[in-house]
């Protein structure tokens, strides 16, 4: 069948077969399919989905268009967590020391921010020194000595889901529940953790928008999980508002330092307990009580802060020479009233404007710049008072906008929104 046949196929909603997926991806990731017919049928499959047959085999070819990282010399069961992104999200960097701290292995591969949302790598490479690019004997070693290590993505781990996500990104395809399933998933089948937890993140600042949709790419990730033998678990979680205090690399390096010294208590930290909490109980076979109750030990007891600080030296990071800028800029309220509402999406772009992050994959980021928030949902606020303060990379930072019209106001005290919750 030809291309064009396959594109029509899915066009008018039929299942396609699994010689005809291998012919399309396969055939594109051979340079023998162009642009304009593979964004074609990844449109059809955005408009019309995907039934669950479809979505393994795709997962398939996606795995097997590369390596698979064998973790069989690692010592113990391991556990591997992602978050499909959101602004101001570092709980990968509070989560992995905890867990390893109390026996489990992580093994996490990462990547790089694109657009409003920051990427775990980018984070980590604000500290000097800070490698990495570990070869996986590497990986493997310190997995066994530390517990954990984050490296970024191998170039050869599920490579044709790379080219396709970057055709996704520039024909509007990214939001496509079976097309996201797959991504996802073929890259943590392929990273080897014995089981998996998913971060599923819903709201303003997230890709998913609704609840429905996030439950749907939930399931759909567990059973690629079980199809391929692997434990998964998810966990849905709001993105209407920004993760914790900082969005901005290094300083939110600061912020996880903090939290691991136990002297933070917000969504940022529940959330991470929670996932912690999750990963454990997979990984230790333990009621998810006595699992949350380790997890608060870790922190109360330092645990997890010894345990990310031998992370950082065992990768060769310097994390006293960890900087932020020293150009801030005060942002006052123009408003008065109770903060019920804060828009995550507008904070990310202002962070990217700053140079925070990439508008391009070429673009590189300035890790001292960012945002530290002032003011959260719940709290009072006069006019004049400060609601965030900008890292920026040179004084004078000239604002086209005001930043107060990022933030949901009531004149009355109210309960707030359901986004500062986990569903």
């Amino acid at each position: 069948m030809s291309m064009v046949d396959i594109i029509n196929k899915k066009r008018l909603g039929s299942k396609l077969s699994d010689h005809e997926i291998e012919e399309a991806f396969l055939g594109y990731d051979r340079g023998e399919i162009p642009d304009y017919q593979m964004s074609a049928l990844l449109m059809a499959i955005c408009a019309n989905g995907m039934c669950e047959d479809e979505v393994f085999k795709l997962t398939d070819v996606f795995i097997r268009s590369g390596d698979m990282l064998d973790l069989s010399e690692v010592e113990g069961t391991t556990v591997d967590k992602h978050s499909t992104g959101g602004v101001g999200d570092k709980t990968t960097l509070i989560v992995a020391p905890i867990v390893a701290s109390l026996g489990v292995k992580v093994p996490k591969m990462s990547g790089r921010g694109l657009g409003h949302t920051g990427g775990t790598i980018d984070k980590l490479e604000s500290i000097p020194g800070f490698r990495v690019d570990l070869s996986e004997q590497e990986f493997i070693q310190q997995l066994n000595t530390v517990g954990f290590s984050i490296i970024s993505q191998t170039a050869h781990l599920a490579p044709l889901d790379k080219k396709i996500y970057a055709l996704r990104d520039v024909t509007g395809t990214v939001e496509s529940i079976p097309l996201i399933a797959s991504s996802i998933m073929s890259k943590k089948i392929a990273s080897g953790a014995d089981k998996i937890v998913l971060d599923v993140k819903v709201g303003k600042g997230a890709l998913l928008k609704t609840q429905e949709d996030a439950i749907e790419i939930s399931r759909l990730m567990k059973k690629i999980g079980e199809h391929y033998g692997k434990e998964v678990d998810t966990m849905i979680t709001y993105m209407d508002i920004p993760l914790g205090t900082s969005i901005g690399n290094a300083l939110e390096i600061l912020e996880v330092m903090k939290i691991l010294s136990n002297e933070e208590n917000n969504y940022l930290v529940a959330l991470s307990k929670a996932l912690a909490a999750k990963m454990v109980q997979l990984g230790l076979g333990i009621p998810i009580e006595e699992a949350s109750r380790r997890v608060e030990d870790s922190i109360k007891t330092g645990k997890a802060y010894e345990k990310f600080m031998e992370m950082i030296e065992s990768q060769g990071g310097n994390i006293g020479e960890l900087r932020v800028s020293g150009y801030t800029k005060d942002i006052p309220s123009s408003k008065k009233g109770h903060i019920i509402g804060m828009d995550a999406y507008q904070f990310g772009k202002l962070s990217l404007d700053l140079g925070g992050g990439r508008k391009t994959k070429e673009d590189k980021i300035d890790p001292r710049v960012g945002i530290v928030l002032k003011k959260k949902i719940g709290d009072d606020v006069e006019v004049g008072e400060i609601l965030c303060t900008l890292y920026t990379k040179e004084e004078g930072y000239n604002l086209e906008e005001d930043i107060t019209n990022y933030y949901t106001f009531s004149e009355e005290k109210d309960q707030p929104l359901s986004s500062t919750n986990l569903f």
